[in-house]
């Protein structure tokens, strides 16, 4: 089994620590709604992907659903 002869420093331990780091969320806005969301997936506040009404958000059901129950 290989093991180190000296302890690593702390700037050496920095350098090769350094590309190790989190990076954020690449975002973009909804061509729909305008809202952020990640790409290539569904708008979580409209429910659109690539211009098509791909479900029905649940503030929308639940707004549905009030609508039906009165009537």
């Amino acid at each position: 089994m290989a093991v180190p002869k000296k302890k690593r420093s702390p700037s050496r331990q920095g350098m090769r620590c350094g590309h190790m780091k989190v990076s954020s969320d690449a975002l973009q806005s909804c061509s729909h709604c305008g809202g952020w969301k990640r790409p290539h997936h569904i708008c979580s506040e409209c429910g659109h992907y690539k211009g098509k009404q791909i479900l029905v958000p649940k503030a929308m059901r639940r707004a549905q659903r009030a609508a039906e129950e009165t009537s």
